[in-house]
């Protein structure tokens, strides 16, 4: 199938998946608070966290051998990709057992993390199965990557939320007729274990090569090659999962275990807005790496303003529908015993909203191969993050360890990432990205008051008044946007793109 074809069925694939796994999630997620509580919830967010910074371990190799499979599976050169899988095997073993031994290790120590240890039984057997659960998925993945390498992610795509969608209605099932949280994880562990078989099953009927020893080694200069891109990747990984990851240990080391459950709802939001959005920067990127290598920087410097404009719309608006609708929509999920206060909502719809904004420049770093020039980056946002955080936690709480991010992120990420694309990716000025930056931002917080002042009209936590401040902030700022833009370069392009879309499909109906 041509590359087209093949990124369409992917980009189908994962927005089905979400669409069935995003309420899937929020209906197993309310099941679990209201059979098991917030204490559990807590532990839930803290355990996996603390398995998410022991993927460290990974060091970024399995990013730096997928893109070394690229070129041979495009010149259907099976020899070589039968000798890097084969190291990709060897690597993942290793990294697997790796965490299993540093998960054991870290048991007896638990108590360190947990500032007010909540009254849970068998919580080193609970730990020890969220262990368990992250080693085994690295014993296969060195087969899925491969069919993802070879533009078929939508086969990895339909198991993934095939399992989850299983694993999902299991654990609501058994929470209801056992209530018990070690069985919820068991259930967890062998859904894990099938989707690996299941996926490498199918990898091995795709690629029958995979059942034979290589033959020969790897050359030298695709394993300098590979090192290269995995030291690259590492400060990357790092720098990505201590901005997601070490939130929760920070806060349920220093304001409390209870306070991570709380937290982890509204995370579990911004997650699943995310992924929704995330596909479509994925789907875009490869487009964006072929237009790199055939056209000029000026050419590329035009796509990216257009990228950096419709990253503005999506995050800018969505930031606007998280401030004012978090709590309304945590009211009649679970409850208004779950809310957080409303500085500490304000300072989740800003983090979402800066973090949304690098996508344009994250997109266009993957696509061009930029990840050289900025792999120390991550290493002082690690240490800035981590700083502040612990600093401000003790007097601020939850909202002392979002700072900490916010200002790791604004004081590295905000400031090294355009310039090196800019750099490198346009040679261009830096200064033309900043200045649209200001705009989209203060357009933005106008936006975000005039909404406010729109939704000051509506009452009430119930189910209808959600609804109603559902429809305001759907249409304000996107009219306001409108407005604001729809004389711009940027804007002119997509509506000319959306008329050209809906004029094909009219002349394919009248066929």
């Amino acid at each position: 199938m041509s590359r087209t074809k093949n990124s369409l069925i992917n980009l189908t694939a994962a927005m089905v998946g979400q669409v069935v796994a995003v309420p899937i999630g929020f209906v197993a997620r309310m099941v679990f608070i209201r059979i098991l509580g917030a204490e559990y919830l807590g532990i839930n967010g803290l355990f996996t966290s603390i398995l998410t910074m022991l993927s460290l371990v990974e060091l970024g190799i399995g990013p730096a051998i997928v893109f070394s499979l690229y070129k041979p599976l495009a010149e259907n050169d099976t020899k070589k990709v039968q000798a890097i899988m084969q190291l990709y095997k060897k690597a993942y073993t290793i990294i697997g057992t790796v965490i299993a031994v540093l998960g054991i290790g870290i048991t007896p120590f638990l108590n360190y993390l947990i500032k007010d240890i909540p009254d849970i039984k068998n919580i080193d057997i609970i730990f020890l199965l969220f262990v368990s659960n992250s080693a085994i998925s690295y014993f296969y993945a060195y087969k899925q990557n491969l069919i993802i390498a070879d533009q078929r992610r939508y086969v990895v795509t339909i198991y993934r939320y095939a399992f989850f969608s299983l694993l999902n209605f299991l654990q609501i099932v058994f929470l209801y007729a056992t209530k018990n949280y070690i069985v919820f994880l068991v259930l967890q562990i062998v859904c894990t274990l099938l989707q690996n078989l299941m996926v490498a099953r199918s990898a091995d009927k795709m690629y029958p090569f995979l059942r034979q020893k290589a033959a020969e080694r790897l050359d030298g200069e695709t394993v300098h090659e590979i090192k290269k891109n995995t030291g690259a990747m590492v400060s990357h990984k790092m720098g990505e999962i201590v901005t997601n990851s070490t939130d929760n240990i920070v806060i349920s080391a220093m304001v409390g275990t209870l306070w991570v459950g709380l937290y982890s709802n509204y995370v579990l939001i911004t997650v699943a807005l995310n992924g929704i959005m995330g596909q479509f920067f994925t789907a875009i990127t490869a487009s964006i790496g072929n237009l790199g290598a055939t056209e000029n920087k000026g050419r590329l410097l035009a796509v990216f303003r257009r990228v950096q404009f419709a990253t503005f719309w999506i995050f800018g608006f969505s930031a606007i529908c998280l401030f004012y609708l978090f709590n309304p929509f945590i009211a009649v999920w679970i409850g208004k015993a779950y809310w957080l206060a409303m500085d500490t909502v304000l300072l989740l719809a800003i983090l979402f909203y800066v973090q949304g904004m690098r996508r344009a420049v994250l997109t266009f770093r993957e696509a061009l191969g930029l990840y050289w020039y900025d792999r120390y980056n991550p290493l002082f946002q690690t240490v800035i993050n981590l700083g502040v955080s612990i600093a401000l936690a003790p007097k601020f709480g939850i909202s002392g360890v979002i700072i900490g991010t916010l200002i790791s992120i604004l004081t590295t990420c905000f400031l090294i990432e355009p310039y090196f694309l800019y750099k490198k990716g346009f040679d261009a000025p830096l200064k033309s990205y900043y200045f649209k930056y200001a705009v989209y931002t203060v357009a933005t917080v106008m936006t975000g008051v005039a909404t406010g002042k729109c939704m000051g009209f509506i009452t009430g936590d119930t189910l209808w008044a959600l609804i109603e401040k559902s429809v305001v902030c759907l249409s304000v700022p996107n009219i306001i946007f409108f407005v604001l833009f729809c004389r711009t370069k940027e804007f002119r392009y997509f509506f000319a793109l959306a008329n050209q879309f809906a004029f094909k499909k009219a002349m394919k109906k009248t066929e």
